[in-house]
């Protein structure tokens, strides 16, 4: 691991710090120089022979523009929060609640017809003539609420600080004017667009690769006016930034029938990601994503009639991109790009359909990080932040091949860390070591697959709308983050496929969340056909392995709808009367490795006395199976990834197929993980904590014992 090699490596670079880039161009392997928001490269930087990476956000830097045009400007629904009337009119402030450098209340004609005025305790909405608005106070007046009822007023906003302008704002103290990002929904704003990007593509000749922060819509990130609760709402996943007056009446032109601001605001919880989608969510996804498409598609072709290179960064304005959607492809981009913290994020790249996949790692480098703590300033530790994040993404890695690496930010920060600077040399040595095996073959899998089972299917697989530090209380996040790395072949389905015979050549079947959330599946549950079709499939040889309240839906005489494959249900309170079988485990020796955990519910209970407890705590089902024809259920009260518990939950599968333990090409040790690169005749070995480690790995020809440093990787000729 100590040869130096070059490429694959993307540089920030930075005007005014020629000889430091080029250094560190140099010592990383660099092969490419990227501008980033925020910096310029220097005619220096430029004619170093690099290849170059420019960064474009399409819809903002037009402020100019957008001053002669505001009703070009993007929007969103905004709901005010209730408001409780005690007798007499009732005065609701629209703004009060929200940050007035980021919304404006758009009250023009149009938009006016859309807003909604909800007596939210009734659940009625009321007639327009109900209420009225009063622009002099920014108040929206009802005249005659019923006393003691809750109110709340749905109205649309023009967004005036692009959020990502706005964010860099505050972690990066910019002090340039506030961006506004433009709507390309209009014609004028389109052809304005258009012509801006051909200008610019004539006036940057050095430039091989334009870097698309994505295409138009930023992912939802609503700021409140109080600065105790500043970020009021965030979804990585959401379209509510797409809306406009013209997008609903398109929508309404070509489905037939129109959506209203209770669609958005759904009754002041928003369609979230997290949540099974509504029908009209799902059309509406579907208008924008074919939009976004089309529109983007011009720009494609028109940076390639320039000989450039289009790449697609998907994070940011990535809405309505979905690179696993139908519409993917239309684009024509030459790569994507994705920030990572994890390994499921960087699965999620490695598995689009585009000729380049590329991983900006973390952390930027920016003075603090994403969390507020500091990064590359006093107080910050940047090289442990690149450890930690590493030691997550290089799992992945092994599985999955990803074709560059590269980093963002300000490169004067650096000057202070020179272990960071050694630590990401080695780190980019690492990288190019693992990618060369990846091109020599593929790498060793198990025979077993996996399929993950939620609403999105495999519209969106491996991600949950957002970072594994943002949507950590998920259990199928942390779920997603242990297949990442395991050497099981992985695919994600929905429902509906489940239905149509998707589970033919699946071993396992994952459900985890919680009840009603979109990984759980909420309403889908109350389908009995899909009941039925799983519970086939898991009586023919199947394994269904349920974490949290997998499968659950009220009204039924089982709480989890495959409570019987499970041998385990949780009591919502209508069984307090029943008895309980005795819960009294019967593990099954080296399923769980030393170290890792375990948890329970308060209210699970045993179906019947043939569930098996393969673990408890406190008296509690940790870990329950049950036989189900010939397939078995196994269930997990729930799951928290660490290296532990990614290796407790291979085992768990393996023992329910039937498998050994024991296979080819895994260790002894569930701290220590490995891949067998067959074209390389190489093994790749990691330790996945920071204390050292001893393993012995399995192959055919007999056990491979090692030792291994604190995060360290070893490469074995075998």
């Amino acid at each position: 691991m100590n040869e130096h090699t070059t490429g694959g490596f993307t540089l920030p670079g930075e005007a005014g710090c020629e000889a430091l880039t080029l250094e560190l161009a140099k010592r990383w392997g660099a092969d490419v120089i990227r501008d980033s928001d925020g910096t310029e490269l220097s005619e220096e930087i430029l004619d170093a022979g690099y290849d170059i990476y420019s960064t474009i956000c399409i819809i903002r830097e037009h402020n100019d523009w957008a001053k002669d045009h505001p009703d070009c400007l993007q929007q969103t629904f905004l709901s005010t929060q209730p408001r409780l009337a005690e007798g007499g009119a009732l005065s609701v402030p629209l703004m009060a609640d929200f940050f007035a450098q980021q919304f404006k209340v758009n009250d023009r004609p149009a938009a006016l017809a859309l807003w909604q005025v909800w007596d939210r305790t009734a659940g009625a909405l009321l007639d327009a003539g109900a209420w009225r608005w009063q622009p002099e106070t920014g108040c929206v007046v009802i005249d005659a609420p019923a006393a003691y009822h809750q109110y709340t007023v749905s109205f649309l906003a023009w967004r005036i600080w692009e959020e990502i302008s706005m964010y860099n704002h505050v972690t990066n103290n910019w002090t340039k004017e506030h961006l506004v990002p433009i709507d390309p929904r209009t014609q004028v704003a389109r052809d304005y667009l258009t012509g801006w990007l051909r200008h610019w593509c004539e006036t940057h000749p050095h430039t091989n690769v334009v870097r698309f922060t994505s295409m138009f819509y930023n992912f939802v990130w609503m700021w409140g006016s109080d600065e105790r609760n500043r970020s009021l709402f965030s979804d990585w996943g959401s379209y509510d930034f797409t809306v406009s007056e013209q997008a609903l009446a398109d929508f309404a032109a070509e489905y037939g029938y129109e959506l209203t601001a209770e669609d958005f605001i759904n009754k002041g919880n928003f369609q979230v990601t997290h949540m099974p989608p509504s029908d009209h969510k799902r059309d509406y996804m579907a208008f924008t994503q074919r939009f976004v498409a089309g529109y983007g598609k011009t720009l494609v072709d028109l940076v390639h009639s320039y000989g450039k290179k289009a790449y697609v960064f998907y994070d940011d304005s990535w809405v309505g991109v979905e690179p696993y959607g139908p519409c993917f492809a239309r684009f024509g981009f030459d790569g994507i790009i994705k920030c990572v913290f994890s390994g499921y994020e960087a699965r999620m790249c490695a598995g689009v359909n585009a000729p380049v996949h590329e991983l900006r790692l973390h952390p930027y480098l920016f003075p603090v990080g994403l969390g507020g703590a500091p990064t590359f300033m006093p107080g910050g530790d940047p090289t442990r932040d690149a450890k930690g994040y590493w030691n997550h993404v290089r799992r992945a890695l092994l599985r999955a091949k990803i074709d560059r690496i590269g980093l963002g930010g300000y490169l004067h920060l650096l000057e202070d860390f020179p272990d960071f600077v050694q630590y990401i040399a080695d780190l980019a040595d690492e990288f190019r070591a693992v990618r060369a095996l990846h091109e020599q073959g593929g790498v060793y899998t198990l025979p077993l697959r996996v399929a993950v089972l939620h609403s999105w299917g495999a519209l969106r697989p491996w991600t949950l709308s957002g970072h594994f530090h943002e949507t950590y209380m998920h259990e199928l996040i942390h779920i997603n983050e242990a297949l990442s790395g395991l050497p099981v072949d992985t695919c994600f389905v929905s429902f509906e496929d489940v239905k149509k015979g998707a589970l033919k050549d699946v071993d396992v079947v994952i459900n985890a969340g919680r009840a009603g959330t979109a990984w759980s599946g909420g309403d889908a549950w109350n389908d009995a056909d899909l009941v039925a079709a799983l519970s086939a499939w898991v009586a023919e040889g199947g394994v269904l392995l349920g974490v949290n309240e997998p499968t659950a839906a009220p009204g039924w005489g089982d709480y989890f709808r495959m409570a019987r494959a499970f041998g385990v249900d949780e009591d919502t309170g209508a069984r307090v009367c029943h008895g309980r079988w005795p819960v009294q485990a019967d593990p099954v020796n080296g399923l769980v490795p030393r170290g890792a955990t375990l948890c329970t519910r308060a209210e699970l209970y045993l179906t019947d006395g043939d569930s098996r407890v393969l673990a408890e705590v406190d008296g509690r089902p940790a870990i329950v199976t049950h036989a189900f024809g010939k397939g078995r259920g196994v269930y997990l009260a729930g799951f928290e990834y660490s290296p532990q518990n990614a290796r407790m939950l291979l085992n768990l599968m393996l023992w329910a197929k039937g498998m050994p333990q024991t296979q080819n090409y895994l260790t002894d040790n569930a701290a220590v993980e490995c891949a067998w690169f067959a074209g390389a005749g190489k093994l790749v070995v990691i330790n996945n904590t920071d204390e050292a480690q001893t393993a012995a790995v399995t192959t055919p020809d007999g056990p491979v014992t090692l030792t291994l440093e604190p995060f360290a990787t070893r490469i074995l000729a075998l």
